[in-house]
Parts: C-alpha cells; structure tokens; sequence
C-alpha cells in the first residue's frame, strides 16, 4: 500500500444535484455576450472553438515496479492577445471538456484584467493521494517532456491548480530547462521564490477576491466593518480571502472545507482555524464554531458569500436559499448558469469568477515579466499593483454592466469577448 503524498492531496467532493457540464456552462454565458455584441458568424466560431487540444499518454513505473499508464491534456484555447497561459491541475475525475471549458475562462480573464495573455489549461487524470511524491515526480516530468513543443515562454506558460503546487512547477521548469539545454525560468509560474518565483503570488488570488469585494461593497454603500462573511473552501484561496477581509475590517462568520462547516455569529478566530488545518490538514473537529452542513454554510446569514471550493456549487436549489448580498466567486465556475437568473431575480451581485480570482494570473504575469528581465519586484509594489488592475477591471466590468443593463458576469464576457474579437480583427486571418 502506498503512502499519500505529504504535499499533495485530493478529497473526492460531496455529489452535486444538477450538475452542469463546466463547457455547457461557460459556452451560456459566453452565447449570451456574443449575441448582445453581436458577433459576426465567423469570429464567433473562432472565439468559442480552442485552438489546440493535446492529449498525452503518460506511462511511468511505480514505486512497486509495475508500469502504469495516466492520461494528461493541455488545451490552448486562445493566443490572439499573447502567449497563452493556464494551470494545470491533477485529479481523478479530470475531462477534457472540463479542460476546455477553464481554457477558455483563462482566455476571458486574461482580457478583464487587461494582460497581454491568452488562455490555456492542463490536466492529469490521477489520484495524488494515491501517489507517492516520487511518482508524481515522474508523471509530471514525463507530461511535460511530451508538451516541450507547447510549452515554452513565449508560447504557452503553465501555473498550478488544483492539486499542483510550487514544487510542481519547479519539476516542470527544471525538465523543460534539461530539454532545452537552459534555464527557462519563465516557462512556468508559482514557482518557488528560489527559481524566479514573485514575491505576493500565495495570496494573490485571495487579495483579488479582496479588492473586487471591497469595490463592490463600495457601490452598495456597505461599510466593511458592518459586513459579515462566509467562506467556503479553505484551502490557499478561501483561507487568504477570510484573513485578507477580516483585516479590511469584515467579520467572517462561516467557513468549511471538504470535510467539515463552522459558523460563528460573534466572528470565527481565523488564527486558530489556520493554526488547526496546519496541524490536521483539516477543519474536521476544530472547535471554533458551530458545526454545520455545506449547504447550510452557503445559504447561512451573510452579506457576502466568497465560494472558494470547486465548480457547481451554487445550483438553482442553492440559489434560491442564499440570502448574500454578494457573491464573490473566488473558486472557477462555482455557479451554474441555471442558477445565475435566479440571483438575479433576488439582487445578488455577482462578482464573476473571470474578474474575482483574475488576482492569481495577475500576479503570475507579473512573475513572467519579472523573470524576462531578471529583475524582481518587492512585495509592497507586486501588492500595489495587483490592487490597481484588479480595481481597473472591477471598474471597467462595472461600468460595462451598466451600459448594457446585465449582471455583471455579463459584463465581464461582453468586455473580453469585444477585446479578443477587436484583437483578432486587426490582425487579421493568416492565410
């Protein structure tokens, strides 16, 4: 029996009602923009169509001896406004339809925050907790020597996800670099601050979801001391975006993660939840507050709901039963498109997630701008500057929502879709 690794985990989620297909959901919000731009035919079967698709087999011996083969995929969805670029995540219910579909919400997001990326993801169908870190070692390495005519910095620029992390990176930058016969620093980015790495990059997806909350709070005259939060998920985003808040002067009142929920009306201690998951990898048994359902923790009494889990949380039961006053989508497609009219109907703002977690590729072009240049930033300007584009393209969003009279997820589409498109008509179809 193998042990798990230490630095990589996977909990299967708890079965969702009315699961959608992440491709069928994002190609709804995407039809809805192109028809109130209305797009021309041809840029629209340009636009919603990925540009590549790779799928590797991965064959590597286990620590027992016996040979096993993992599959991978890497998509690039779009290159127009630049080299494309997108994490890549390990899970044992990874499709390529879902590898599509956040390929393209990369592509969406790289044009909200207004940086010179196109967008890309990737994919191994594995089970990390089932691996040891030598193994994983070996899927990546061979994944990314099957993917050295994709990747490379000036063409596709890989990230962590789910289940991947600094150290991952590292093993893909190392590899790309023995291939190479240099050293790539940019070819990758989470990297460990050792290889190149920025300093801000941890948080940066939480400090985004900070700084679009507050902005948002802004429009509806709510004052952040008055504003209580719930959380769900977490892990590097959840966690940050509930200290990072609660530092702004928000009372976080809920928290969970896969294996457990907390409320606590009076404000959690958010010290000793992140002192507790350090030392159990979990929530399951801190004693901060009381002990409630997941779906109790998204439909519990708040103003602000930060989903940070995975997609599909927020169904059409779910949304009827939410009482936020704001959604701020730090986790990728946590609404349903089913359930997006239903918010609307109540008055919800809905941060996307194509704006609201846009902190983390923020900060990863930083990183690839800082290793181009072999000069690093220090954390106080890589903050300031997140802080800038993201509330630019809060603002932006906001004021494109308006115009149109849409949600503001709609806002978000209609502004990178006009983006690309615009993009793509200047340069022209080479022939």
């Amino acid at each position: 029996m193998r042990e798990p690794s230490e630095q990589i985990g996977y909990k299967e989620p708890a079965p969702l009602i009315d699961r959608e297909k992440p491709l069928e959901s994002m190609m709804k919000r995407f039809d809805v923009a192109a028809q109130i731009l209305g797009l021309e035919k041809g840029v629209y079967e340009f636009l919603k169509q990925p540009m590549w698709q790779h799928i590797v087999s991965i064959p590597i011996q286990m620590d027992d001896g016996q040979i096993e083969i993992f599959e991978g995929y890497r998509v690039v969805h779009n290159n127009i406004m630049g080299p494309s670029k997108g994490g890549i995540r390990y899970a044992p219910d990874v499709t390529l339809d879902e590898v599509k579909a956040l390929a393209a919400w990369m592509t969406w997001k790289c044009a909200v925050v207004n940086i010179p990326f196109g967008g890309a993801k990737g994919g191994i169908r594995c089970d990390p907790s089932a691996l040891t870190i030598i193994e994983i070692e070996k899927i990546t390495r061979r994944y990314t020597a099957s993917l050295m005519d994709v990747f490379g910095p000036d063409k596709d620029v890989p990230a962590p996800d789910m289940n991947t992390n600094e150290q991952t990176m590292a093993w893909i930058m190392d590899t790309y670099s023995m291939h190479s016969r240099r050293t790539e620093n940019a070819v990758v980015t989470g990297k460990p601050l050792i290889l190149g790495g920025s300093l801000g990059r941890v948080e940066a997806t939480g400090r985004g979801v900070m700084v679009t909350t507050l902005a948002a709070l802004e429009r509806l005259n709510l004052k952040p001391a008055n504003t209580t939060v719930a959380v769900q998920g977490f892990g590097n985003v959840g966690s940050v975006s509930a200290q990072l808040l609660s530092e702004q002067g928000c009372k976080i009142v809920g928290i969970s993660d896969v294996s457990a929920a907390y409320y606590n009306k009076g404000g959690i201690d958010l010290r000793s939840a992140v002192a507790y998951v350090k030392r159990h990898k979990t929530l399951h048994g801190w004693k901060g507050g009381d002990e409630i359902s997941q779906s109790d923790l998204l439909e519990c009494d708040c103003d602000v709901l930060v989903p940070a889990a995975k997609e599909d949380q927020i169904t059409p039961q779910v949304a009827s039963r939410i009482h936020a006053k704001i959604i701020t989508e730090g986790a990728n497609g946590p609404t349903t498109a089913k359930a997006d009219p239903i918010l609307q109907g109540k008055g919800i703002v809905v941060i996307p997630d194509i704006l609201a977690n846009a902190g983390g590729v923020t900060v990863s072009y930083f990183e690839w701008v800082q290793d181009r240049v072999g000069y690093f930033w220090s954390l106080q300007r890589v903050n300031r500057r997140l802080e800038r584009m993201m509330r630019t393209a809060f603002d932006a969003v906001y004021q494109t929502a308006e115009k149109h009279k849409v949600p503001l997820r709609i806002g978000a589409y209609i502004l990178a879709i006009d983006k690309v498109a615009k993009t793509l008509k200047v340069r022209g179809i080479y022939a």
